[in-house]
C-alpha cells in the first residue's frame, strides 16, 4: 500500500544518492603511481586478458587533477613520500586509494630506513591489496570491493567533514610496524 502501487508500470523509483553512487562507481579514473614490480601487474590488468575497462577504469591518468583513484603499486621510498602526498592532495574530491602489494601496504621485505613501512602513513588507504606481486585478478577483485565502497558512500553536507575526519583517524592510527600479531 505504498507509492509503488499507485505508479503505473514502467516507472523506476530510486534515490538521488543511489544514482550518484552508481555514476561515481562506474566512472573511476585511476592515477598511476607505479613504483616497482606491482606496477607491471597493474598494467597487465589493463590488457585484453583481464580488461579492467569492464569496471569503467580503462583510462589511467597521468595527471592527478582529473583522477579520483590512486593506485600505489610497489615500495615507496622516504624521498618519494612527499611526492606521493602532493599527488594525492592534487586529486579531485572524492578520492580513493588502493595500496597494491605488500611493499606498499607494510614495507614488505624491505625493513630499513629508506623504505616507508606502509603508505598509510602518508595517505589514507581504502583498499589493501596483498601479494608479492599481486595478480591482476586480485587487482580486479580490489576494484570490485572499491566499487562497493563507493556505492555506499553517502552524499550530503557532512560528507567533506566525514572524509576529513576519516583521513585524520587513518593517519593517527598505530603504524603497521608497531602492531603485534599472533607471532609477537
Amino acid at each position: 500500500m505504498g507509492i509503488e502501487d499507485k505508479v503505473p508500470a514502467g516507472i523506476l523509483l530510486t534515490t538521488v544518492e543511489y544514482v550518484a553512487g552508481y555514476s561515481r562507481m562506474h566512472s573511476v579514473w585511476p592515477a598511476t603511481f607505479g613504483l616497482a614490480c606491482c606496477a607491471i601487474e597493474m598494467m597487465a590488468a589493463g590488457s585484453p586478458d583481464y580488461d579492467v575497462s569492464r569496471f569503467g577504469m580503462e583510462y589511467f591518468q597521468a595527471t592527478p587533477r582529473t583522477a579520483d583513484l590512486m593506485v600505489v603499486a610497489g615500495r615507496v621510498s622516504q624521498k618519494m613520500a612527499p611526492v606521493l602526498r602532493q599527488v594525492y592532495d592534487q586529486m579531485s574530491e572524492p578520492k580513493w586509494v588502493i595500496s597494491m602489494g605488500v611493499c606498499a601496504s607494510s614495507g614488505g621485505m624491505f625493513n630499513n630506513y629508506a623504505i616507508l613501512q606502509g603508505v598509510d602513513h602518508i595517505v589514507p588507504v581504502d583498499i589493501y591489496l596483498p601479494g608479492c606481486p599481486p595478480r591482476p585478478e586480485m587487482f580486479l577483485n580490489a576494484c570490485v570491493a572499491l566499487h562497493e565502497q563507493i556505492q555506499a558512500t553517502p552524499l550530503g553536507v557532512n560528507r567533506v567533514t566525514a572524509a576529513r575526519a576519516a583521513e585524520a583517524a587513518a593517519l593517527a592510527a598505530m603504524p603497521t610496524h608497531q602492531m603485534k600479531g599472533l607471532l609477537a
